[in-house]
């Protein structure tokens, strides 16, 4: 009875170490899977982090590399500032290289033949006008002779034309309706009032008429311009040839 009893206890006693083995090895793999676990969730959390940067429409990699390095980003940041300010000075600089580039204002013509600062003035804008109507030197002296009787090179607004003192003009005269540098009428077909007080307009209003005369380039300066004006005084132009030709040419030098 002893014996079986002992052997009873021994097999009783092996069943129990079993059991407490195999309790144990089936306790290591539980553990295992919680690590394996705990890195799974790790890595999960990584890429986590990296699709959020991606999502601010950055670059992962920029992301990465700003919150690994934000001196070296705030550096850059301040080297960007510096160079758009270099940029602004230098398009401020350029813009007052130009300015000083720009050519200057046209100076004004110094008066000859006894004329004043006006008067030249007015000469210059009848030839420029010939000039830019193909017009030369000839219908030049012509037309600043014509002005230099009709209007003494002074663009006049009329007594009789109210009017005509809402323009510039240089003075006035009273000889019938009669303004600007030409003394022209607009009640004879000459133009309105305000154009006429307009001395390039006058001007091309004289020459279309002089270069329908026959021959107007050969006939004396005198007969041309009456040809024209229709004076009373029709030998009056002959006087001023002389220093509307002076003041022609040297408009032309």
């Amino acid at each position: 009875m002893k014996l079986v009893g002992g052997l009873a206890a021994a097999c009783l006693g092996f069943a129990a170490l079993a059991g407490q083995g195999g309790q144990a090895a089936a306790s290591a793999p539980g553990e295992a899977q919680v690590k394996a676990a705990d890195v799974v969730a790790q890595v999960e959390q990584r890429d986590k982090a990296v699709q959020e940067a991606a999502s601010r429409s950055l670059p992962a990699r920029t992301f990465l590399a700003q919150s690994q390095a934000p001196q070296a980003t705030k550096a850059a940041e301040a080297s960007t500032a510096k160079a758009d300010t270099k940029t602004q000075t230098g398009s401020t600089t350029d813009t007052k290289t130009e300015a000083a580039a720009a050519p200057a204002a046209e100076s004004l013509p110094a008066p000859v033949a006894g004329l004043d600062q006006t008067q030249m003035n007015n000469a210059k804008k009848i030839v420029d006008t010939a000039k830019s109507m193909g017009l030369g030197r000839r219908a030049q002296v012509i037309a600043v002779a014509t002005a230099m009787q009709e209007s003494t090179l002074y663009n006049l607004a009329s007594t009789r034309l109210p009017e005509s003192y809402n323009f510039p003009n240089d003075g006035e005269g009273s000889d019938h309706d009669s303004v600007g540098l030409f003394q022209q009428r607009p009640s004879a077909g000459w133009g309105s009032v305000p154009n006429l007080m307009k001395p390039e307009f006058a001007t091309k209003q004289f020459l279309r008429a002089l270069v329908q005369v026959p021959g107007w380039d050969s006939l004396p300066l005198t007969v041309a311009a009456q040809e024209v004006q229709v004076s009373a005084f029709p030998n009056h132009y002959a006087k001023h040839e002389a220093r509307a030709t002076l003041i022609v040419d040297a408009l032309n030098k």
